[in-house]
């Protein structure tokens, strides 16, 4: 146990008290002399630990998001687990809260800083991999490593082997699993919730070091403690090493069809999924997308504009990917697809699939000069056509602009809003919360793949129930008494009847 029972359960309805200016300054100085080694040299202090206004700034806003900023009052540069359990073992020293950054592409104001500012920990430079288990078809690396840099160090090694979850391209493993993320990939992978983290090594708020699970592939031992920390958010642990699962890389190509409306192309890929064929993605994109494509995409084709999916197939061999292909546009045709198109050419696929992931920088173009606010949430599939007609409508009435692209097959949707004056802001915001409150009416989700945050933790008791918001909220409190891992994020505020605890003042 990491504290006495009678510390968990004292004055429980306390917010947590966290150290004043004096205490900070004094856990600076600390680590600081910490990360002196043994020469006491001042370059590795400046290259471990900065307070340059810059680097401050830069780990506490975010163009992202749309939450307001907040600096951390330190950026510490840890390269390996030991040296971040002695941060940890500080800032327990002084209650100075914590927040974990890397990959910055979070877009819920996961990494803002807390108001009394605090230790921002950047793992970047934890990017190594540790090690390639070709035959086990597994990796070990540190938080850091970006998913696309380890496909494409694969790749150069000629394993035939890759990670397929595939959120944005600058997102890093440890970010990837404190978010629970997922992608296009998902329809045919499943999400990072899934049994592609096999095993992490955490450093607890104690200061204390553990690891998940061993390496192999499967395990009944006990609770499967990696996925409490997979979502968690960096509210629970700083994780330090994972062991990450492999895919075989298998052939892929691309198609893209037009149909009448939303609800048409739903239901194709209900019918198509039910066939059992190799689909690795296949992603709806709105007549809106399609328009922001044709004419801000980088790519000289030109689509219909009308509701698309662009798919991508997956399969043993080029006979396998025809076949599929085949199966696909009669079921296409079945619903009212047209115009179906199969890349020719690994280049003419690249390109198809490059233009379903423009889609940020496409949708910005249309209203030069405007803000996105970006949005995610999730339904069960046969729901999504009813989510994306009266999200559409909403949209129009509010006489805002948005493209919608949704991972169709398995029922994530996003728009993004565009605005440009603090008036469209407030409506967008409005927009966004009547969005959520939808989905969940619909037996869906405020996230889908993006995580809470700031941006989405008022909803969870809509969502999952008082019940089960307060058991998260247990487990928070005893593995985190003193509340100073990344406060103020994924756990709602508590109501005055409550007593606010977990409050974070």
């Amino acid at each position: 146990m990491l504290y006495p029972p009678r510390r968990i359960l004292e004055d429980t309805n306390a917010p947590p008290k966290f150290g004043s200016p004096k205490d900070i300054a004094n856990a600076i100085d600390e680590l600081k002399s910490a990360f002196t080694g043994e020469t006491g040299a001042q370059e590795l202090v400046n290259t471990k630990v900065s307070t340059d206004p810059d680097d401050l700034h830069t780990h506490g806003f975010s163009e992202n998001d749309h939450f307001p900023g907040m600096s951390p009052s330190v950026v510490i540069y840890p390269s390996t687990t030991e040296e971040v359990a002695t941060i940890v073992r500080i800032a327990t020293k002084y209650k100075v809260p914590i927040t974990v950054y890397s990959g910055a592409t979070s877009l819920e104001g996961h990494y803002r800083a807390h108001s009394t500012g605090g230790i921002c920990v950047d793992m970047s430079t934890m990017d190594r991999i540790i090690a390639i288990h070709e035959e086990d078809s597994d990796l070990v690396c540190q938080p850091g490593a970006r998913w696309m840099d380890i496909n494409e160090i694969l790749k150069e090694k000629g394993i035939p082997l890759f990670f397929p979850i595939d959120p944005a391209p600058g997102a890093t493993i440890g970010g990837m699993l404190s978010t629970g993320c997922s992608g296009t990939n998902a329809v045919r992978y499943g999400t990072a919730k899934g049994e592609w983290f096999l095993n992490a090594t955490v450093v607890l708020p104690s200061g204390e070091v553990i690891k998940t699970r061993r390496r192999s592939r499967k395990s009944s031992a006990g609770f499967d403690l990696t996925k409490l920390f997979i979502g968690a958010e960096g509210t629970l642990g700083i994780v330090t090493e994972v062991t990450i699962r492999l895919a075989p890389l298998l052939p892929t190509t691309v198609a893209v069809v037009q149909f009448p409306n939303v609800q048409k192309a739903t239901e194709a890929v209900a019918d198509v999924l039910n066939t059992g064929v190799g689909i690795q993605c296949v992603e709806l994109v709105d007549d809106i997308f399609i328009d922001a494509i044709n004419r801000y995409g980088m790519s000289a084709r030109k689509y219909p504009v009308a509701d698309s999916l662009f798919f991508k197939f997956q399969g043993p061999t080029p006979a396998s990917l025809k076949e599929t292909a085949k199966i696909v546009k009669a079921v296409a045709e079945r619903h009212g697809g047209t115009g179906f198109q199969l890349a020719r050419t690994k280049e003419d696929a690249d390109a198809l699939w490059a233009d379903r992931k423009n889609a940020h920088y496409a949708g910005l173009a249309i209203m030069p000069g405007a803000k996105g606010w970006p949005t995610d949430v999730c339904v069960p599939v046969s729901k999504l056509p009813q989510l994306v007609y009266e999200t559409k409508r909403d949209i129009a009435a509010a006489g805002l602009l948005s493209t919608i692209v949704g991972h169709v097959g398995d029922g994530n949707f996003h728009a993004l809003i565009l605005f440009k004056t603090d008036e469209e802001r407030e409506r967008t915001k409005a927009l966004v919360s009547r969005m959520v409150k939808r989905a969940i009416a619909l037996d869906g989700t405020c996230t889908g793949e993006h995580g809470v945050g700031i941006g989405k933790k008022e909803y969870l008791v809509e969502e999952l129930g008082e019940g089960t918001v307060q058991l998260m909220k247990t487990i928070k409190k005893a593995i985190d008494p003193l509340g100073i891992f990344n406060p103020g994020k994924l756990y709602p505020d508590d109501s005055p009847s409550q007593g606010k605890p977990g409050e974070d003042h």
